[in-house]
Protein backbone atom coordinates (compact mmCIF):
# COMPACT_ATOMS: atom_id res chain seq x y z
CA UNK A 1 0.00 0.00 0.00
CA UNK A 2 1.35 3.56 -1.18
CA UNK A 3 0.52 6.46 0.78
CA UNK A 4 1.38 10.12 -0.31
CA UNK A 5 0.99 13.47 1.65
CA UNK A 6 1.58 16.75 0.85
CA UNK A 7 2.07 19.48 3.12
CA UNK A 8 -0.55 23.07 2.97
CA UNK A 9 -2.48 23.73 0.22
CA UNK A 10 -3.94 26.81 -0.43
CA UNK A 11 -5.65 28.06 -3.57
CA UNK A 12 -4.37 31.79 -3.83
CA UNK A 13 -5.12 34.90 -5.79
CA UNK A 14 -2.17 33.95 -7.59
CA UNK A 15 -3.73 30.18 -8.29
CA UNK A 16 -7.40 29.82 -7.12
CA UNK A 17 -8.50 30.93 -10.85
CA UNK A 18 -6.81 28.02 -11.93
CA UNK A 19 -8.31 25.79 -9.34
CA UNK A 20 -11.53 26.95 -9.75
CA UNK A 21 -11.48 26.16 -13.80
CA UNK A 22 -10.11 22.86 -13.15
CA UNK A 23 -6.24 23.34 -14.97
CA UNK A 24 -4.63 20.05 -12.99
CA UNK A 25 -2.07 19.84 -15.09
CA UNK A 26 -0.79 23.66 -15.24
CA UNK A 27 -0.86 23.49 -11.33
CA UNK A 28 0.34 20.27 -10.63
CA UNK A 29 2.59 18.89 -13.93
CA UNK A 30 4.63 16.12 -13.15
CA UNK A 31 3.66 16.00 -9.55
CA UNK A 32 0.01 14.70 -10.11
CA UNK A 33 1.47 11.18 -11.45
CA UNK A 34 2.54 10.72 -8.28
CA UNK A 35 -0.63 11.60 -6.63
CA UNK A 36 -2.62 9.63 -9.17
CA UNK A 37 -0.39 6.55 -8.55
CA UNK A 38 -0.86 6.06 -5.14
CA UNK A 39 -3.75 4.23 -3.37
CA UNK A 40 -4.16 7.16 -0.85
CA UNK A 41 -2.96 10.97 -1.55
CA UNK A 42 -3.49 12.96 1.38
CA UNK A 43 -3.08 17.24 1.24
CA UNK A 44 -3.48 19.15 4.49
CA UNK A 45 -6.41 21.83 2.99
CA UNK A 46 -5.69 24.77 5.20
CA UNK A 47 -8.48 26.99 3.90
CA UNK A 48 -12.16 27.27 3.98
CA UNK A 49 -14.01 26.27 0.61
CA UNK A 50 -16.59 28.80 0.85
CA UNK A 51 -18.48 32.15 -0.47
CA UNK A 52 -18.61 33.29 3.10
CA UNK A 53 -17.12 37.49 3.91
CA UNK A 54 -17.94 36.59 7.28
CA UNK A 55 -14.38 36.39 8.32
CA UNK A 56 -13.30 35.76 12.28
CA UNK A 57 -11.09 37.87 13.98
CA UNK A 58 -7.68 36.99 14.47
CA UNK A 59 -4.19 38.05 13.59
CA UNK A 60 -2.96 36.83 10.62
CA UNK A 61 -5.12 36.11 7.17
CA UNK A 62 -8.11 34.55 6.27
CA UNK A 63 -7.86 32.35 4.15
CA UNK A 64 -10.34 30.93 1.51
CA UNK A 65 -10.92 29.41 -1.97
CA UNK A 66 -13.70 28.64 -4.13
CA UNK A 67 -15.89 25.48 -3.24
CA UNK A 68 -15.20 24.12 -7.11
CA UNK A 69 -11.63 23.82 -6.18
CA UNK A 70 -12.22 21.01 -4.08
CA UNK A 71 -13.03 18.96 -7.51
CA UNK A 72 -10.00 19.99 -8.80
CA UNK A 73 -8.22 18.49 -6.13
CA UNK A 74 -10.02 15.11 -6.93
CA UNK A 75 -9.21 15.45 -10.36
CA UNK A 76 -5.40 15.76 -9.42
CA UNK A 77 -5.63 12.51 -7.51
CA UNK A 78 -6.31 13.79 -3.82
CA UNK A 79 -8.18 11.01 -1.91
CA UNK A 80 -8.48 12.22 1.31
CA UNK A 81 -7.95 15.72 3.12
CA UNK A 82 -6.13 16.78 6.46
CA UNK A 83 -8.61 19.75 8.31
CA UNK A 84 -6.75 20.26 11.53
CA UNK A 85 -5.05 23.63 10.90
CA UNK A 86 -5.16 27.09 11.99
CA UNK A 87 -7.16 28.38 8.97
CA UNK A 88 -9.61 26.30 8.85
CA UNK A 89 -12.54 28.05 10.90
CA UNK A 90 -11.16 31.31 9.27
CA UNK A 91 -14.75 31.75 8.42
CA UNK A 92 -16.39 30.51 11.43
CA UNK A 93 -18.96 28.33 11.04
CA UNK A 94 -20.94 29.49 8.03
CA UNK A 95 -17.82 29.02 6.37
CA UNK A 96 -16.98 25.59 7.83
CA UNK A 97 -20.27 24.08 7.19
CA UNK A 98 -20.05 24.99 3.71
CA UNK A 99 -16.12 23.43 3.59
CA UNK A 100 -17.43 20.45 4.74
CA UNK A 101 -20.66 19.94 2.84
CA UNK A 102 -18.52 21.12 -0.16
CA UNK A 103 -16.20 17.84 0.40
CA UNK A 104 -18.75 15.14 0.47
CA UNK A 105 -20.26 16.60 -2.55
CA UNK A 106 -17.44 16.30 -4.12
CA UNK A 107 -16.70 13.15 -2.52
CA UNK A 108 -13.40 13.81 -0.29
CA UNK A 109 -13.82 12.37 3.09
CA UNK A 110 -11.18 14.39 5.88
CA UNK A 111 -10.19 14.18 9.06
CA UNK A 112 -9.44 16.72 12.05
CA UNK A 113 -12.27 18.12 12.63
CA UNK A 114 -15.78 17.92 14.43
CA UNK A 115 -18.55 19.51 16.34
CA UNK A 116 -16.44 20.37 19.49
CA UNK A 117 -13.12 19.40 20.80
CA UNK A 118 -14.19 15.46 21.68
CA UNK A 119 -15.76 14.80 18.62
CA UNK A 120 -13.14 16.21 16.40
CA UNK A 121 -10.67 13.07 18.18
CA UNK A 122 -12.40 11.07 16.05
CA UNK A 123 -9.32 8.52 14.44
CA UNK A 124 -9.47 8.33 10.58
CA UNK A 125 -8.89 4.70 9.36
CA UNK A 126 -8.55 3.40 5.52
CA UNK A 127 -7.97 0.37 4.62
CA UNK A 128 -7.24 -0.76 1.15
CA UNK A 129 -4.98 -4.00 0.08
CA UNK A 130 -5.55 -5.72 3.21
CA UNK A 131 -3.47 -3.08 5.15
CA UNK A 132 -5.28 -1.12 7.67
CA UNK A 133 -3.47 2.82 8.53
CA UNK A 134 -4.77 5.19 11.13
CA UNK A 135 -4.45 8.74 11.00
CA UNK A 136 -4.44 11.42 13.60
CA UNK A 137 -4.51 14.47 12.63
CA UNK A 138 -3.71 17.39 15.16
CA UNK A 139 -3.31 21.41 15.23
CA UNK A 140 -1.69 23.58 17.82
CA UNK A 141 -3.77 26.16 19.51
CA UNK A 142 -4.14 29.10 16.95
CA UNK A 143 -8.01 30.17 16.30
CA UNK A 144 -9.79 27.54 14.45
CA UNK A 145 -9.46 25.19 16.86
CA UNK A 146 -12.73 23.23 18.38
CA UNK A 147 -13.67 23.94 22.27
CA UNK A 148 -16.56 22.62 24.24
CA UNK A 149 -19.25 23.95 22.57
CA UNK A 150 -17.64 24.74 19.36
CA UNK A 151 -17.18 23.07 16.31
CA UNK A 152 -13.38 23.65 14.52
CA UNK A 153 -10.17 21.12 14.13
CA UNK A 154 -8.95 19.18 16.68
CA UNK A 155 -6.65 20.56 19.23
CA UNK A 156 -3.90 19.07 20.24
CA UNK A 157 -3.29 17.91 23.83
CA UNK A 158 -0.27 16.40 25.71
CA UNK A 159 -2.49 13.71 27.13
CA UNK A 160 -5.34 13.66 25.07
CA UNK A 161 -3.68 13.27 21.45
CA UNK A 162 -1.25 10.77 23.15
CA UNK A 163 -4.65 8.35 24.00
CA UNK A 164 -5.56 8.90 20.86
CA UNK A 165 -2.15 7.46 19.37
CA UNK A 166 -2.40 4.56 21.54
CA UNK A 167 -6.29 3.61 20.78
CA UNK A 168 -5.07 3.89 17.12
CA UNK A 169 -2.13 0.86 17.94
CA UNK A 170 -5.12 -1.17 19.40
CA UNK A 171 -7.38 -0.82 16.18
CA UNK A 172 -4.63 -0.59 13.27
CA UNK A 173 -0.99 -1.88 12.95
CA UNK A 174 0.24 1.37 11.27
CA UNK A 175 -0.56 5.23 12.89
CA UNK A 176 0.45 8.43 11.06
CA UNK A 177 0.17 12.05 12.93
CA UNK A 178 -0.11 14.74 10.88
CA UNK A 179 0.77 17.35 13.48
CA UNK A 180 0.18 21.16 12.25
CA UNK A 181 2.30 23.04 15.12
CA UNK A 182 5.99 23.98 15.06
CA UNK A 183 7.13 27.80 14.15
CA UNK A 184 6.73 29.66 11.02
CA UNK A 185 9.50 29.58 8.90
CA UNK A 186 12.14 27.92 11.11
CA UNK A 187 14.07 25.07 9.80
CA UNK A 188 14.55 23.18 13.33
CA UNK A 189 11.94 21.73 15.62
CA UNK A 190 11.73 23.42 19.29
CA UNK A 191 13.19 21.28 22.14
CA UNK A 192 9.24 20.28 23.31
CA UNK A 193 8.20 19.51 19.83
CA UNK A 194 11.19 17.09 19.51
CA UNK A 195 10.08 15.66 22.64
CA UNK A 196 6.48 15.50 21.74
CA UNK A 197 7.25 13.94 18.16
CA UNK A 198 9.48 11.29 19.95
CA UNK A 199 7.09 10.52 22.59
CA UNK A 200 4.52 9.98 19.51
CA UNK A 201 6.59 7.36 18.29
CA UNK A 202 6.79 5.69 21.43
CA UNK A 203 3.04 5.77 21.72
CA UNK A 204 2.52 4.06 18.89
CA UNK A 205 3.28 6.78 15.86
CA UNK A 206 4.91 5.38 12.94
CA UNK A 207 4.68 8.41 11.21
CA UNK A 208 5.16 11.80 12.55
CA UNK A 209 4.90 15.07 10.08
CA UNK A 210 4.73 18.35 11.60
CA UNK A 211 3.67 20.57 8.43
CA UNK A 212 2.60 24.50 9.14
CA UNK A 213 6.33 25.94 9.19
CA UNK A 214 5.86 26.70 5.20
CA UNK A 215 9.43 25.14 5.31
CA UNK A 216 11.00 22.09 4.66
CA UNK A 217 12.77 21.50 8.23
CA UNK A 218 14.80 17.90 8.85
CA UNK A 219 14.50 14.40 9.65
CA UNK A 220 15.04 11.59 11.80
CA UNK A 221 14.32 8.00 12.41
CA UNK A 222 13.57 7.48 16.30
CA UNK A 223 12.65 4.02 17.89
CA UNK A 224 11.71 2.41 14.80
CA UNK A 225 9.52 5.80 13.57
CA UNK A 226 9.67 8.36 10.95
CA UNK A 227 9.40 12.00 11.78
CA UNK A 228 9.77 14.92 9.56
CA UNK A 229 9.85 18.45 11.49
CA UNK A 230 8.55 20.27 8.43
CA UNK A 231 7.38 19.04 5.63
CA UNK A 232 7.29 22.62 3.62
CA UNK A 233 4.40 24.25 1.40
CA UNK A 234 2.38 21.88 -0.59
CA UNK A 235 0.44 24.25 -3.24
CA UNK A 236 0.34 27.93 -1.57
CA UNK A 237 1.25 30.36 -4.16
CA UNK A 238 2.19 33.87 -3.61
CA UNK A 239 4.66 37.14 -5.32
CA UNK A 240 7.78 37.43 -4.22
CA UNK A 241 8.64 34.48 -2.17
CA UNK A 242 12.04 32.75 -1.84
CA UNK A 243 12.58 29.06 -1.75
CA UNK A 244 12.02 28.76 2.15
CA UNK A 245 8.16 29.42 0.73
CA UNK A 246 8.54 27.12 -2.74
CA UNK A 247 9.99 24.47 -1.98
CA UNK A 248 8.73 21.63 -0.22
CA UNK A 249 8.74 17.61 0.39
CA UNK A 250 6.26 15.19 -0.89
CA UNK A 251 6.17 11.91 1.11
CA UNK A 252 5.71 8.69 0.18
CA UNK A 253 4.78 6.36 2.21
CA UNK A 254 5.38 2.22 1.28
CA UNK A 255 3.48 -0.10 3.68
CA UNK A 256 4.39 -3.42 3.65
CA UNK A 257 5.29 -5.40 6.98
CA UNK A 258 7.02 -2.15 7.88
CA UNK A 259 7.09 1.48 6.90
CA UNK A 260 9.35 2.61 4.52
CA UNK A 261 9.67 6.06 4.13
CA UNK A 262 10.84 8.05 0.32
CA UNK A 263 10.81 12.43 -0.03
CA UNK A 264 10.67 14.05 -3.60
CA UNK A 265 11.73 17.56 -3.61
CA UNK A 266 9.05 20.27 -5.10
CA UNK A 267 9.70 23.44 -6.31
CA UNK A 268 6.28 26.32 -6.36
CA UNK A 269 6.87 28.44 -9.52
CA UNK A 270 4.04 30.94 -10.24
CA UNK A 271 1.44 28.39 -9.49
CA UNK A 272 3.19 25.55 -11.22
CA UNK A 273 4.13 22.68 -9.00
CA UNK A 274 6.85 20.16 -10.16
CA UNK A 275 9.17 17.68 -8.82
CA UNK A 276 12.84 19.38 -9.11
CA UNK A 277 15.30 18.35 -10.86
CA UNK A 278 19.26 18.08 -11.55
CA UNK A 279 20.98 21.14 -9.50
CA UNK A 280 17.95 22.24 -7.58
CA UNK A 281 16.91 19.11 -6.23
CA UNK A 282 20.70 18.47 -5.01
CA UNK A 283 20.78 21.69 -3.31
CA UNK A 284 16.94 21.10 -1.78
CA UNK A 285 17.69 17.47 -0.47
CA UNK A 286 21.34 18.17 0.44
CA UNK A 287 20.46 20.99 2.98
CA UNK A 288 17.69 18.64 4.23
CA UNK A 289 20.46 15.99 4.58
CA UNK A 290 22.65 18.29 6.71
CA UNK A 291 19.89 19.78 8.82
CA UNK A 292 18.97 16.15 9.75
CA UNK A 293 22.42 15.17 10.42
CA UNK A 294 22.70 18.12 12.79
CA UNK A 295 19.54 16.21 14.84
CA UNK A 296 22.54 13.51 16.00
CA UNK A 297 25.16 15.74 16.24
CA UNK A 298 23.13 18.47 18.58
CA UNK A 299 23.70 21.03 16.41
CA UNK A 300 20.24 21.76 15.40
CA UNK A 301 19.73 23.40 19.32
CA UNK A 302 22.21 25.78 17.80
CA UNK A 303 20.22 26.70 14.62
CA UNK A 304 16.49 26.87 17.08
CA UNK A 305 18.09 29.07 18.97
CA UNK A 306 19.52 31.64 16.28
CA UNK A 307 16.49 31.37 14.92
CA UNK A 308 14.40 32.44 17.84
CA UNK A 309 17.01 35.48 18.84
CA UNK A 310 15.96 36.77 14.79
CA UNK A 311 12.62 36.97 16.35
CA UNK A 312 13.03 39.01 19.77
CA UNK A 313 11.82 41.95 18.33
CA UNK A 314 8.42 40.94 17.57
CA UNK A 315 8.32 38.80 21.06
CA UNK A 316 9.29 41.70 23.17
CA UNK A 317 6.92 43.47 21.22
CA UNK A 318 4.18 41.05 22.34
CA UNK A 319 4.93 41.03 26.30
CA UNK A 320 5.18 44.75 26.15
CA UNK A 321 1.61 44.94 24.72
CA UNK A 322 0.16 43.84 27.72
CA UNK A 323 1.42 46.52 29.96
CA UNK A 324 0.90 49.35 27.11
CA UNK A 325 -2.22 50.94 26.61
CA UNK A 326 -5.04 48.96 27.78
CA UNK A 327 -6.94 48.14 24.50
CA UNK A 328 -8.91 44.81 22.71
CA UNK A 329 -5.91 44.93 20.45
CA UNK A 330 -3.11 44.67 22.48
CA UNK A 331 -5.24 41.91 24.95
CA UNK A 332 -5.21 39.55 22.18
CA UNK A 333 -1.54 40.54 20.60
CA UNK A 334 -0.26 38.89 23.93
CA UNK A 335 -2.87 36.30 24.04
CA UNK A 336 -2.54 35.31 20.60
CA UNK A 337 1.11 34.71 21.41
CA UNK A 338 0.33 33.02 24.89
CA UNK A 339 -2.19 30.39 23.24
CA UNK A 340 -0.19 28.98 20.44
CA UNK A 341 2.48 25.96 21.49
CA UNK A 342 5.08 27.71 18.40
CA UNK A 343 5.19 30.71 19.76
CA UNK A 344 5.26 30.07 23.64
CA UNK A 345 8.33 27.38 22.47
CA UNK A 346 10.28 30.87 21.13
CA UNK A 347 9.09 32.66 24.39
CA UNK A 348 10.99 30.07 26.97
CA UNK A 349 14.08 29.70 24.41
CA UNK A 350 13.92 34.09 24.46
CA UNK A 351 12.81 34.67 28.18
CA UNK A 352 14.87 31.90 30.22
CA UNK A 353 14.03 31.94 34.03
CA UNK A 354 17.42 32.29 36.64
CA UNK A 355 16.76 28.47 37.12
CA UNK A 356 18.22 28.07 33.33
CA UNK A 357 21.98 29.10 35.10
CA UNK A 358 21.73 29.13 39.01
CA UNK A 359 25.09 27.41 39.77
CA UNK A 360 25.71 25.47 36.50
CA UNK A 361 28.12 22.74 36.41
CA UNK A 362 31.43 23.95 35.41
Amino acid sequence: MKIVIGADLVPTANSGEKFKNGEVDFLFTDVKEIMKNADRTVVNLECALTNSENAIKKFGPNLKAAPECAQTLVNAGVTDVALANNHMFDFGIEGMVETLETLDKAGLPYMGVGKNDSDSRKIYYVEQEGKKVAFVNVCEHEYTYATEKRMGANPFDPFLTMQDIREAKKNAPFVVVLYHGGKEHCRYPSPRLMNLCREMVLCGADVVLTQHSHCIGCYEEYEGGHILYGQGNFHFAYDQRTDLWNTSLLVELDIQEKVSIKFYPLILNEAQLSIAKGEKADEIMNGFYARSEELKTGEWKKGWHEFCVSMTELYERAVKSIGAEDNEYNRQFFSHFLDCEAHTDVWRELFPTWNQTNELDE
